[in-house]
């Protein structure tokens, strides 16, 4: 008996859609910009989008590119809280655990900031101390 050939019922603009995804489980603002270009690009010419609908993806993409926006800047606020919390904190006898994950303790001679933005103490000279790792100040 012949194998019955079988027939994709997937178009193809939607494979090429997958491309779109990321490794994330939620869509980026770029990710959600090229979904709506594509599904531009491919809808049907006999029965368009309606307006109303597009109007409302565009709404939905700056209400996602706003979030994004205030995410990364309520990042940097937060970087700059811990600096200035761990500029506080120059000249105090503090307790930390190190890496090995023993208790040390010393005072805070510097505070530095590194190209991320993150604050790293030097406590007793030894530098590079999350000040996350802090358990008590004196």
């Amino acid at each position: 008996m012949p194998s019955i050939p079988t027939i994709s019922t997937t178009p193809p603009a939607i494979n090429s859609l997958d491309k779109v995804a990321n490794n994330k489980s939620t869509m980026d603002k770029d990710g959600f910009l090229k979904l709506f270009v594509a599904q531009l690009q491919h809808q049907d010419p006999t029965a368009p989008m309606d307006t109303a609908d597009s109007m409302q993806q565009m709404s939905s993409f700056s209400m996602v590119e706003q979030i994004t926006n205030m995410a990364s800047q309520n990042t940097k606020i937060a970087d700059s809280l811990s600096t200035a919390n761990a500029v506080g904190l120059i000249g105090r006898t503090v307790t930390y655990i190190d890496a090995d994950k023993v208790s040390q303790t010393g005072t805070v001679e510097r505070v530095a900031t590194g190209k991320d933005g993150k604050a790293s103490l030097t406590i007793a000279g030894k530098s590079g101390i999350d000040p996350a790792s802090i358990t008590e100040v004196a």
